[in-house]
């Protein structure tokens, strides 16, 4: 009987020791995670979102507009690439903003973002295929991480402008919604320049939408 309880008590010992541990690692991977998003706030760094922007230029002012902005997990679909992408946004410079990806590889990485994109312009290919009234356009898409200090926030940036902006676009600055927008312009001027040097990074899509 006492070998019993002896026996038991171990069990109980070990059982016990067992649960604190978890208790403990989990405690320090929270301890961890709840640092790491802290420190991430007060950086104002998000290396781990994707922001895809549409850049208009209308009327003379530059406008912003957000299309989607998701986990880089969502959109690369695999944790390395998203990984890859992640460090390569936190090597870019105010006068370097393109992700420095492998060029042999930087094809998947954009098309990645292509195929997120496509999803929201289904429907304008949908009524085209079916001769509904739809009006298509060209577009660039490049990845980018702007790190100017009027930035707000670091994210990976996907641009989408529209290819006949992107190829001319106009030597007078235009007007802004936000004053921190003329790191954009800049952003875009520096974008426009690399296009003929480094085609590889950037990709060139067709995307179509309703038209009254």
């Amino acid at each position: 009987m006492f070998e019993l309880l002896r026996q038991f008590w171990d069990g109980l010992q070990e059982r016990s020791m067992t649960l604190l541990g978890a208790a403990v690692a989990a405690l320090i991977g929270w301890a961890i995670g709840y640092w790491r998003a802290r420190r991430r706030w007060s950086k104002r760094e998000f290396y781990d979102r994707l922001n895809v922007s549409l850049n208009l230029l209308i009327d003379g002012k530059l406008l912003i507009r957000t299309l989607s902005e998701k986990h880089c997990e969502q959109v690369f679909l695999n944790t390395a690439a998203a990984n890859t992408v992640i460090e390569a946004a936190k090597k870019t410079t105010p006068d370097a903003p393109l992700l420095p990806l492998n060029s042999t590889e930087y094809w998947y990485y954009l098309n990645a973002v292509l195929n997120d994109l496509s999803e929201q312009f289904a429907e304008g290919q949908l009524r085209r295929a079916l001769g509904l009234p739809t009006k298509c356009d060209r577009f660039v898409i490049c990845l980018t991480s702007e790190a100017d200090g009027t930035i707000r926030m670091r994210k990976v940036r996907a641009m989408v402008i529209s290819e006949s902006l992107f190829r001319s676009l106009p030597a007078e600055q235009p007007q802004f919604d936000s004053s921190h927008h003329i790191t954009r312009w800049k952003t875009l001027k520096q974008l426009a320049e690399a296009y003929t040097k480094t085609p590889e990074r950037f990709l060139t899509v067709e995307l179509c939408g309703a038209s009254s």
